[in-house]
């Protein structure tokens, strides 16, 4: 079963001479449950079609359709609940000034719900965090706790899939490998769907149950990640982002 089929996607900035067309016609489907890969080089276009399926956009055209029923760039509180959005960068994204209680509470209030001092500390500890880093400022976290606040503010609003764009690559090498096995575990425990976006092909192969390759705002190859292990991509292209990461 598919929870998000998307039709015809296609998004430009600017007009006439100076029209860039990022995404151009896009036709996939996301099935329940899985976690799906987009991956390509910064400027492809793919971060542009997270921010579509997350209401992010407002000038796109063609269709959206989460679990069967129409969406468009004006969301409704039950739309934007069910699909949250993990940035790229944990630091960028978090508000400086802010504490990060505060932090994981707004998309309750911002929904009209109770953001209880409990239901804060218990999202921390969903993350592996002390509850005690709710009283704490984002400068006061290294960046891989500020990426688990950022992941617990998006799961505090009980979403069922999480589009995750470049959720590691702020990251030391390090610590990169806790942030996936904590979305991983996350993915189970709470049966996530995932739309995962990156250029790191060693990420995607590790988290992704399917592999779509875009390049200049549409995609040229589709793949499962046992494909990676061997280069066997249809596209050159593929194959060549294959051949950069791995051989």
């Amino acid at each position: 079963m598919n929870v998000i089929e998307v039709r015809g996607l296609d998004v430009s900035y600017g007009k006439n001479e100076s029209t860039n067309h990022v995404v151009r016609s896009l036709d996939f489907d996301v099935r329940a449950g899985e976690t799906l890969g987009i991956v390509g080089e910064s400027g492809c276009g793919k971060s542009t079609v997270l921010r579509c399926l997350a209401g992010l956009e407002s000038g796109w055209g063609g269709s959206i359709h989460v679990d069967g029923k129409p969406v468009s760039w004006r969301r409704t509180r039950d739309e934007l609940r069910r699909m949250q959005l993990v940035f790229q960068d944990p630091f960028g994204s978090l508000h400086p000034r802010h504490r990060i209680g505060r932090t994981i509470a707004e998309p309750l209030r911002c929904m009209g719900q109770e953001a209880s001092d409990q239901t804060v500390r218990a999202a921390l500890i969903q993350v592996g965090l002390p509850a005690e880093f709710a009283h704490r400022f984002p400068h006061e976290l290294s960046g891989g706790q500020r990426q688990r606040v950022a992941i617990a503010r998006a799961l505090i609003l009980a979403p069922e899939i999480l589009l995750l764009d470049e959720p590691t690559s702020a990251l030391d090498v390090s610590v990169q490998a806790e942030v996936l096995n904590l979305l991983a575990d996350k993915k189970a425990e709470e049966k996530l769907t995932y739309v995962l976006v990156s250029h790191d092909l060693s990420v995607i192969s590790h988290m992704c149950d399917r592999i779509l390759v875009m390049k200049d705002g549409i995609f040229v190859d589709e793949f499962a990640p046992g494909v990676i292990a061997t280069g066997a991509a249809h596209h050159n292209y593929a194959r060549h982002l294959i051949e950069a990461s791995f051989f």
